[in-house]
């Protein structure tokens, strides 16, 4: 059963939102323009705050979806774990658009909200990190430094909680690091003060 998960989960996740709203309401294929990458991110920088909030939100929810999923059909913590993983994965190497994804960030939100919203997690969950992405990112209006230290600080916290289950910590604490991995070229980009500020959400 926990291969059905993981396909499920995967595919799901492969779901290119960033090229469905760019390309369906704004004949724009946000691959060809600012960063080429098919996130929330970039959509934002090329085709507006509107666009940006929606691909996140959508990332964010079809990784929820998973978890519902499991939960619904009696899934414990392992399937849980794996699923919300297999979504992460097919969202940063999704086979529909050529295995050229996201950076993991929505998606591991995604994880944290299903988490808290329908495996009866704490709300801190969800909320401590984004607080963490929200102050990080008015201090330095960089994206990528935001997902990295609210990813980090997450699983920290999490692995903290004597109560949790293994799986699901080491799900965070895999989320953290590909979060980490996927942003190699922003640290890069980083040490040489070049990575771009956000204007979008201003």
């Amino acid at each position: 059963m926990i291969l059905i998960y993981i396909i499920i989960g995967y595919l799901i996740g492969s779901v290119p939102f960033a090229l469905v709203i760019g390309k369906v309401f704004y004949h724009t294929d946000v691959r060809k323009f600012g960063s080429g990458n098919p996130g929330g991110g970039n959509t934002g920088r090329v085709l507006g705050k509107k666009a940006g909030v929606a691909v996140m939100t959508l990332d964010l929810l079809k990784v929820s979806l998973v978890v519902l999923l499991v939960k619904l059909t009696g899934g414990a913590d392992l399937e849980m774990a794996a699923g919300g993983l297999a979504a992460g994965l097919g969202h940063c190497f999704p086979v529909f658009i050529g295995f050229k994804g996201g950076k993991a960030v929505a998606a591991m939100y995604g994880f944290l909200f299903g988490l808290f919203a329908f495996a009866g997690r704490s709300p801190l969950y969800f909320f401590l990190p984004l607080a963490v992405f929200m102050i990080v990112l008015v201090c330095w209006k960089i994206i990528a430094l935001s997902s990295i230290v609210s990813s980090a600080a997450v699983a920290v916290y999490i692995c903290l909680q004597q109560q949790e289950a293994l799986p699901v910590k080491a799900a965070v604490v895999i989320f953290a690091l590909l979060i980490l991995v996927r942003h190699r070229s922003n640290l890069e980009r980083m040490r040489r003060h070049e990575e771009r500020k956000v204007t979008w959400l201003g």
